[in-house]
């Protein structure tokens, strides 16, 4: 049986609603089940789907490991800087110099015809992964490949045909 929720505000209870909601929302955009992301954190699938709703009896670390496990970074900014501008704009994953193929499965499927390669530049991949989206698996692609294609998209402009 879960905890009792500690009396929170409703400002509070937004929050965590909202953070849920993301949390949910990115898992959903990486097409990785419920299942599986709840194994990836190390907790059980009802714990995650409290945490989707933002019930606020389960612990913050059960929060941070679902974050952790679906690539996201939840940050703790004080308003004040954000009024003045001082919060870092920089959100973007950076891209890596290369890309090795091992590391990202779907990619490595990809470039199947490069012979002798094991690294790729990000322009690179985007292109493999734009000319042959069609043969990508993303039921198995996993969210750090996942993060990779869409930090590809964003930061080099690309297009997938999905």
């Amino acid at each position: 049986m879960p905890a009792l929720a500690p009396p929170i505000g409703e400002a509070v209870a937004v929050k965590l609603v909202a953070i849920g909601k993301r949390i949910r929302e990115h898992r959903k955009v990486l097409r990785v089940s419920a299942t599986a992301a709840a194994e990836a954190a190390g907790m059980s699938r009802v714990t995650l789907h409290r945490i989707e709703r933002g019930e606020p009896s389960v612990a913050m670390g059960a929060y941070m490991s679902a974050v952790a496990a679906l690539g996201l970074e939840l940050e703790v900014v004080n308003p004040q800087d954000r009024r003045s501008g001082e919060v870092n704009e920089d959100k973007a994953p950076r891209l890596p110099s290369t890309i090795r193929l091992t590391d990202y499965p779907q990619l490595k499927r990809l470039a199947w015809q490069l012979h002798g390669v094991t690294e790729v530049t990000p322009k690179e991949a985007l292109e493999l992964y734009e000319r042959n989206w069609r043969h990508v698996d993303q039921n198995v692609m996993d969210p750090q490949e996942h993060m990779l294609v869409k930090t590809l998209v964003t930061a080099l402009g690309g297009r997938l045909l999905v």
